[in-house]
């Protein structure tokens, strides 16, 4: 079993940077797992923000946060991070993190088997 909390949300201005993290416990950070971020904004669907591999740490990133957003992930500490720079009112959002039975960074929700209760982002303009 996992079990995964997310934290470091809260309220920032356009053009700031907040960095989330998702502390695990349980099986996870070995070549086994591979971890993600989602978000869902109020209204919408959720959607793939960026994933790492349980193996080499591979990324994987949505385009909408390429060059902004920067996952990482600790093993000696069993947490993954989410640097997010440059920041826009689009990326308010429930952030949600997610750790999955496989070495591969998908982009799929459904690919993932644990997930966090996630932390609230609101970017003001």
């Amino acid at each position: 079993q996992v079990h995964l909390v997310e934290s470091g949300g809260g309220l920032v201005q356009a053009g700031g940077s907040l960095r989330l993290s998702c502390a695990a416990s349980g099986r996870t950070f070995s070549s086994y797992y591979a971890m993600g971020w989602f978000r869902q904004a109020p209204g919408k669907e959720r959607e793939f923000v960026a994933a790492i591999g349980g193996d080499y740490g591979s990324t994987n990133y949505a385009d909408s946060v390429k060059g902004r957003f920067v996952i990482s992930k600790d093993n000696a500490k069993n947490t993954v991070y989410l640097q997010m720079n440059s920041l826009s009112p689009e990326d308010t959002a429930d952030y949600y993190c997610a750790a999955r039975s496989g070495s591969r960074p998908r982009s799929v929700g459904a690919d993932y088997d644990y997930w966090g209760q996630g932390t609230q982002v609101t970017v003001s303009s």
